[in-house]
């Protein structure tokens, strides 16, 4: 069995839907959000969209965990963004080299056993819900970080780019990050299906479908303008306010923050466009060039390299977060 599909986030803009399942395109994996409740800016339009069409699809959470209880965390606010979708794919927790890096900067140290744990808590918390729970991770990473024993527990979707089979039992293939197909400008992540997922999911009775009929609401609408900021350390939702000319009963409404005491380091928060600028972050990933980046947000090579201090605009790393305005 071989099951055409794809990969997406906020980074591919708006995605022609209709014209990516005429290519012959049969499940897409869509980006939800990553860390603590940060959801991805497309992720409601594109699954409203496949919903609309027919297109089945999943859904995955970047992780920016630090320890399992953050994990579980990361995936209750997975399960929020997902909740009015139809989800015909399993729910995907995404654990890189990244993550392993984010946790150095906040002085966490990712063990195999730390990293095994983490992955255990989001999949046995998204189980718990009802959902099918699969884990995402590339070839070095798994061979540092997590047991192969993992993916006897859960489903694998795994990422090596390439057109050779290494033996690794898993349910998706990414093998390129540099896709071209209908419907999405510039490159896309490409994938293969090597289980019917949709099937496995509905005879299971798993991911709540029978309360979501086909096909659901309308898009939802662009959200209104604003941009976004990372929180750092010592940042407090009160003084963001202010440096932006806003108030924190605005920021909390906009973010859908319950607690306005409680945000976290590298936590993405949006912050009202009239109010003013902050800077934009990205990290890095595999198969990135700089003038790609760029292009993605509307800038130049030679911007980046002034915000980053970057001398050699051919040498960047995977992993690394950069500051894109």
């Amino acid at each position: 069995m071989s099951i055409k599909g794809l990969d997406v986030s906020e980074f591919q803009g708006i995605v022609d839907w209709a014209q990516v399942k005429g290519a012959g395109y049969q499940f897409a994996m869509l980006r939800a959000g990553y860390g603590f409740r940060t959801p991805d800016q497309q992720f409601r339009r594109n699954a409203a969209e496949c919903n609309r069409i027919g297109l089945p699809a999943g859904a995955y959470w970047f992780c920016y965990a630090l320890s399992p209880e953050d994990a579980r965390k990361e995936a209750d606010g997975c399960l929020e963004v997902i909740a009015s979708y139809r989800m015909e794919y399993p729910i995907c927790y995404d654990i890189e080299h990244a993550s392993v890096t984010y946790a150095e900067q906040n002085g966490v140290t990712i063990t195999p056993a730390l990293a095994t744990q983490i992955v255990t808590a989001f999949c046995d918390r998204i189980e718990e819900r009802g959902y099918f729970a699969m884990y995402y991770s590339n070839q070095n990473f798994l061979e540092t970080y997590l047991s192969r024993d993992l993916n006897r527990r859960y489903a694998l979707w795994f990422a090596r780019y390439g057109s050779r089979y290494d033996g690794i039992d898993y349910g998706i293939w990414q093998y390129t990050s540099t896709g071209s197909i209908p419907g999405i400008a510039g490159n896309v992540d490409l994938d293969t299906g090597y289980v019917d997922y949709a099937s496995v999911i509905r005879k299971a009775g798993l991911n709540h479908l029978g309360s979501k009929p086909t096909p659901p609401p309308k898009p939802t609408p662009p959200p209104a303008d604003y941009i976004t900021y990372v929180v750092q350390p010592g940042d407090t939702l009160s003084e963001i306010a202010v440096r932006y000319g806003t108030t924190y009963q605005a920021l909390a409404a906009l973010n859908n923050i319950s607690d306005p005491n409680l945000i976290h380091p590298g936590q993405t928060i949006r912050v009202p466009e009239k109010s003013g600028s902050a800077p934009r972050y990205y990290t890095i990933q595999s198969g990135d060039t700089l003038s790609g980046i760029a292009v993605r947000f509307g800038t130049s090579v030679t911007t980046l390299m002034s915000l980053n201090g970057i001398s050699n605009p051919n040498l960047i790393y995977a992993g690394n977060a950069i500051r894109v305005s």
